[in-house]
Order: structure tokens, then sequence, then C-alpha cells
């Protein structure tokens, strides 16, 4: 299943030169995250400023609990914006997404602006900020602002499935059957056994009036991922489909 993209140690924002003391930080959230949130702040507060906060935001988001990773995050953010560290937009970015998985939208919003704005992410970093920032607006029913977040991360990652899958349903939700039915098909071709897609694949083919394929994309999305929120999901719409009287 296509995940938030977030924990890996390699895709933090980078300590340069790495520093002895946040590689045993992060190894330790590996091993027990909390007693990595101890050593994290135990570390802040001998004046370890943004690498300690980086890694207690790990620890933290290890654990799930996101609105806390979000505001260390963000102190780690505003402390590097003051000093000049590089490592800022990336910083802002990590707190959007911890806000985001919050459930927080607005918050990431405002956050993952912060990060763009910064005009320093190039490449694939820049790709997944904006996918991020898609996800914010779309939670917030902006569907002008996360349809140009959208088109823009899929110039810049356009090997990401979930950009695909996040295009697709934004196209869904818009009215746009045939762009939708067209995204999600680049969605699958990139990552054919997620459930997630063939979820989405179903409702847009059950709206295109394609009960058959709609069955089956459904049907495979169980059979995919059961327990998953996309199985389960799917597996209701196959029990209303069901029962829904012959025509």
């Amino acid at each position: 299943m296509i995940s938030l993209i977030f924990l890996a140690a390699a895709s933090a924002a980078p300590v340069a030169p790495l520093e002895p003391r946040f590689t045993q930080c992060v190894a330790m959230i590996e091993a027990d995250a909390e007693n990595a949130v101890e050593f994290a702040n135990k570390w802040r507060l001998e004046n370890g400023g943004i690498s300690a906060r980086l890694c207690l935001g790990l620890a933290y988001a290890a654990q799930a609990r996101w609105a806390a990773a979000a505001t260390v995050f963000e102190q780690a953010a505003q402390d590097g914006e003051k000093a000049g560290d590089a490592r800022s937009a990336r910083l802002w970015v990590q707190a959007g997404n911890a806000a985001l998985a919050s459930g927080n939208a607005t918050k990431a919003r405002a956050m993952l602006d912060a990060g763009i704005s910064a005009a320093t992410l190039t490449g694939d970093q820049a790709g997944e900020a904006h996918l991020d920032r898609a996800r914010a607006m779309a939670a917030l029913k902006d569907n002008k602002g996360a349809r140009a977040d959208i088109d823009k991360a899929l110039t810049l990652v356009p090997a990401d499935p979930l950009a695909w899958l996040l295009s697709a349903t934004l196209a869904r939700r818009s009215g746009d059957l045939a762009r939708a039915a067209a995204d999600i098909k680049e969605a699958a071709k990139r990552s054919p056994d997620d459930a997630s897609v063939a979820l989405e694949a179903g409702n847009i083919a059950i709206l295109s009036g394609s009960e058959a394929a709609a069955r089956s994309a459904w049907e495979a999305a169980v059979k995919l991922s059961p327990d998953s929120d996309a199985g389960k999901a799917a597996a209701a719409s196959l029990s209303q489909l069901r029962a829904a009287p012959a025509p």
C-alpha cells in the first residue's frame, strides 16, 4: 500500500557533517523510540540545537505522536531559519507531514507553504513537498490549489504512484472522469499491487458506468490487502453492489 513517506532516517533532513550523537539517536529510534525521546530531550537541553530537535521529532513520529512531532519539527525549522541553516526548508516539510498525519490540515498547509516558499527544495524533494501540500489542500477542500500542486508534483516526481493516485482521486471528485481514468492507469503501472490504487480504480469505473470493471477492481483491492482501510472500503462497496436492486 502506498504509505506516507516520512520516517526513514535516510529521508530525514541531513546533518552535515553527520554528528555521532545524531547517528546514535537515530539508531536508538529503530531499537526503542521511547528511550530515544529521553535521549533526544536530554541532548536538546544540553544545547543540542537543530539536530537534537530533529531526532526528537523523528522519535515522536516513530510512536505516531504526530502533534508532538509537528511541534518539534516546527521549532527546528524556525531555529534553522534564524541560523541560516540549509535544513530549514526540509524541516518545514517534515513538520507539515506530521501535522497532516495528526489531522491538522490547516497547520500542515502553513508549514508546507513555509518550506516551499524558501525556494531551496529541488528535484524529488520539491516534488514531494508539492504533493504533500496538495494533500493538505484537498483535505481543506481547496481543489484548485490541490490541482496546481499535484500537476507540479507530476512534473517533478512522475515516477511516484501516489502523485498519480491523488491526481486521479481529485479528478474524480471534480467530475473529470476521463482524466481520472487516465491517471489511475498511470498509478497502476507504477504500483500494480496497491490496494488503494485498485480501490480508486473501482470508484472511477462505477461512476463511468462500468460495473464489471468496478467489481473486478474492488475484488482485487480486497484480495491485495483485506485488513487495510482500502481493502475494507472496497469490501463495503462490493456489499453495496450486491445489495443494489437489479436494473
